[in-house]
């Protein structure tokens, strides 16, 4: 992601479809009613559609194909973009009034992190911090990320931030999708274990990569995801689906026997809560 604001133009009209069918039938010298007797749609119909209270269906696009020469994809294109528009410009209204909910996921922090883009607009930023997370509404972020089943370590000295935490946990579910990973093997995944312990004298340039490549071959993922501030949390467990489990690590205190007590931690609780 990149910290450059962005400036994403969102028209709040567009025309429906039935103005383009008026300019059409208006150009060639048709009017309403031959439009309705040569397809066969009340003459009322017709004048909804050009109105834009009328949607044209599938069987309307059809029979407009075959009375004014102009193809049904065209048609049912024009409708199909006219509805998006109108449920965009609707969720923009909507989205209004939830742009507080920017604070409670500490937005600023996730865009420093280049985990978000930046807007300019507060519904656009509204908008990427929901395609971040993978909800339709902040209602949903709650009731998704709010209760996410993750077993984590966190210091008991300090209190994390609610909102923080489920930024940092969506990133490494992000990254975790980018590991192929063999299915969940529990007997290799001991294996691994065993020998990723060799590893503990190394340093983090030499012990990263041959964790996540190890773990990768047992069915589980390791990702190393940056803190966010508030966060306050050394590593977390979680299953992505039967067959993947997530171990994420945050690097805190990366260079001493802290992160090694954390990754056991952790691969402990796949081992014991299947």
């Amino acid at each position: 992601m990149s910290n450059t604001i962005q400036n994403q133009y969102m028209p709040d009209y567009v025309s429906p479809p039935g103005e383009t069918l008026l300019e059409t039938i208006e150009t060639i010298g048709m009017s309403q009613t031959d439009l309705a007797e040569r397809t066969g749609r009340p003459k009322k119909t017709i004048n909804e559609i050009i109105k834009g209270k009328a949607a044209i269906t599938q069987e309307t696009a059809l029979q407009l194909e075959r009375v004014l020469g102009i193809p049904a994809s065209f048609w049912n294109n024009r409708e199909h973009k006219y509805r998006e528009a109108l449920a965009r410009i609707e969720e923009k209204e909507r989205l209004q009034r939830d742009v507080e909910w920017l604070k409670e996921i500490q937005i600023k922090a996730l865009i420093k992190a280049g985990w978000v883009s930046a807007f300019n607009d507060k519904v656009q930023q509204v908008q990427e911090a929901l395609n971040y997370f993978g909800v339709a509404s902040p209602e949903r972020w709650r009731e998704i990320w709010l209760g996410a089943q993750v077993s984590y370590r966190t210091s008991p000295a300090f209190q994390s931030d609610p909102g923080a935490v489920a930024a940092w946990l969506r990133k490494g579910e992000l990254d975790a999708r980018q590991i192929d990973c063999a299915s969940y093997d529990e007997s290799k995944f001991k294996e691994t274990l065993h020998a990723i312990r060799s590893l503990t004298d190394k340093t983090p340039d030499i012990f990263q990569g041959e964790i996540v490549r190890l773990c990768a071959k047992s069915g589980v993922a390791v990702v190393f995801t940056p803190e966010l501030p508030k966060t306050r949390i050394s590593g977390a467990t979680r299953w992505l689906n039967a067959n993947k489990a997530l171990i994420q690590l945050s690097l805190r205190y990366k260079t001493d026997d802290h992160l090694w007590f954390t990754f056991f931690h952790e691969a402990g609780h796949i081992l014991l809560h299947d």
